[in-house]
């Protein structure tokens, strides 16, 4: 029999998924008050690598100054952090 029907398959993996590269809430903390938070500045700050399909915005964490995101992603408790201490959103 070929190897390749006698090597066990397990899972699927779409070929054109993409990956989000993530950061956390805690981390924008880095940026200063009103000040714009988009792919670029985060790798400048050494947070994130080069994301093929951008940024996701993961909700753990807290955030205490307004700021202004601009990513491809966030999640709804992100959201509302972030809106919740004055700071927008804005999905790219």
């Amino acid at each position: 029999m070929a190897l390749s029907r006698r090597i066990p398959k397990r899972g699927f993996r779409s070929q054109s998924r993409g990956e989000y590269a993530v950061i956390n809430v805690r981390d924008l903390g880095l940026f200063e008050p009103l000040s714009i938070v988009d792919e670029a500045g985060l790798r400048a700050v050494g947070r994130i690598p080069r994301a093929p399909k951008g940024v996701k915005v993961l909700g753990d964490g807290d955030i205490d100054r307004p700021l202004t995101v601009r990513v491809a992603a966030v999640t709804p408790s992100a959201r509302a952090k972030i809106e919740a201490a004055g700071g927008t959103i804005e999905i790219v």
